[in-house]
């Protein structure tokens, strides 16, 4: 293999080679940024090049490889973050105006832990601003497009993630899911997408947008990549509250397994009206796949799941009138050039800074929550929120994992949907359930509908990632589908 095409391998098979000391991290840096130099054009997954602090990096670990130090699975590798997870003297923008110049003094947790690892940081990625959003349109600095069609979106609200992994711009990449916010564009790019049970992995360094919801999680090539950054992501941190102190195996022993005997559940409201009928029959198609395996399928029902839009809508962005208060044009971001009292200040900073979708979803937050809304519409949801979760605790009672498409829908048009705000929220309708209960989930590759990805998701009971690599991996290995790649 020429040097040059090294970034179209996996992150297992980089690593392998590295290790090995048949190529060198420095070769494999340049693979990857000439690749993004020739491509990221037409793509628009990056927001900011690091490549002096990602040469460095690149020089150390081969330093340390060359004075004999054994380095773990990530040494070497390089990687993309999305834009709202913070990264010392990088600049985090939100693909907001009102961050667009913030450079953070400080390293998210899976920052830090990722550089631990040795992980070399090549730069940050586009996204929905605020991560609002399904089709990363939405993004105050650029447009970025789907990899298997340059017409179509990538999905959102972590499209610029989701699309370097496809385009081969990174070997892995980090998102954040809100609602759906690693999965769908996982499913619309054609990549692995995961999202941890809520807690395992710190949200310390994450600009916030729905914190009950918000959790960090990753982009890879195939299933094993993903256990395998996975390990570098979980465990407690004591900054961040709603972080879990629980033990967490070696993902990559799900690996390879069995899945015999395997209980699935597919929960009919998945697979019902808004779902596209290539999109259906594909992901049960895949599931007939798991069955072959010797996995039991039933079908099941989970029938608030139906309530799960409103619920998040309404909660998420009450949550997010609340976290972006704190963007007021007084102590960082954007500040309006003209005004003549403090109350205009705050609100030319905040009309100017802030695009359309977060000023809506501002307003649907603080309107829930006021004086006589509040009962009637925050409190209920809370309530449909918790039985959300009990429905799933039962089911999980009985079923070692649920099946469903991840998104409605194939990749769509760029501006199809920006004048349908109901039609692009449907977007999220088979991944919200998810955040609202803090399960874990994953959206893989399962087949192609007019040449475009389709994306089955696999859902288990909190902390029950194992068993979602174990199916994942079974799958992959008995298909090919995380094997294609656009063509570009």
């Amino acid at each position: 293999m020429k040097a040059l095409d090294l970034y179209s391998l996996t992150l297992h098979e980089i690593r392998d080679k590295i290790r090995s000391g048949e190529i060198c991290s420095k070769e494999v840096l340049d693979s990857v940024y000439n690749r993004i130099e020739n491509l990221d054009d037409k793509i628009g997954a990056y927001l900011t090049l690091a490549k002096d602090k990602a040469y460095e990096a690149a020089e150390s670990v081969d330093k340390r490889i060359a004075e004999g130090e054994k380095l773990g699975d990530l040494a070497g590798i390089p990687m993309a973050i999305k834009d709202n997870i913070s990264t010392n003297g990088i600049r985090t923008t939100c693909a907001s105006k009102m961050l667009e110049n913030y450079v953070p003094p400080f390293d998210a947790h899976v920052c830090e832990k990722l550089k631990a690892a040795g992980a070399i940081l090549i730069g940050k990625t586009n996204l929905d601003e605020f991560a609002m959003g399904s089709s990363t349109e939405n993004s105050a600095l650029k447009t970025t497009r789907n990899p298997w069609d340059l017409e179509r979106v990538p999905g959102g609200s972590s499209g610029g993630s989701a699309a370097a992994v496809a385009a081969d711009e990174a070997f892995f990449s980090l998102g954040s899911d809100t609602g759906g916010s690693i999965r769908q564009p996982a499913s619309l790019c054609g990549v692995v997408g995961f999202k941890p049970t809520y807690g395992a992995v710190s949200r310390y360094g994450l600009v916030a947008y729905g914190s009950s919801f918000d959790q960090i999680g990753p982009f890879t090539k195939d299933v094993e990549d993903c256990a395998i950054v996975l390990n570098h992501l979980y465990g407690h941190d004591e900054r961040d509250s709603t972080s879990l102190a629980v033990e967490h195996g070696d993902f990559t022993e799900a690996l390879n397994k069995d899945i015999k005997g395997m209980k699935i559940g597919l929960p009919k409201e998945y697979f019902e009206e808004g779902i596209d009928p290539d999109v259906k029959k594909i992901v049960l198609d895949g599931v007939k796949i798991l069955e072959g395996l010797g996995a039991h399928v039933e079908e099941i029902s989970l029938p608030y799941s139906k309530y799960a839009l409103p619920v998040y809508y309404i909660a998420a962005s009450a949550e997010a009138s609340s976290n972006l208060a704190r963007f007021d044009g007084v102590r960082y971001g954007y500040r309006a050039k003209e005004y003549d009292s403090l109350e205009e200040m705050y609100i030319n900073s905040r009309s100017e800074g802030f695009g359309d979708e977060v000023k809506l979803r501002i307003m649907l937050g603080t309107y829930t929550l006021s004086s006589g809304y509040y009962d009637a519409y925050y409190n209920k949801a809370l309530k449909v929120r918790r039985l959300i979760k009990q429905e799933f605790e039962k089911a999980f009672e009985k079923y070692d994992i649920i099946i469903s498409p991840t998104s409605p829908t194939t990749a769509f048009k760029i501006g199809e949907r920006t004048d349908d705000q109901l039609a692009m929220y449907m977007s999220d309708i088979c991944t919200v359930p998810v955040n609202i209960a803090g399960i874990p989930a994953i959206s893989l590759p399962c087949g192609f509908s007019k040449g475009l990805p389709v994306g089955m998701q696999i859902m288990s009971k909190a902390l029950g990632e194992a068993s979602i690599i174990k199916a994942a991996h079974a799958f992959e290995r008995n298909t090919d589908f995380s094997k294609k790649k656009p063509t570009l």
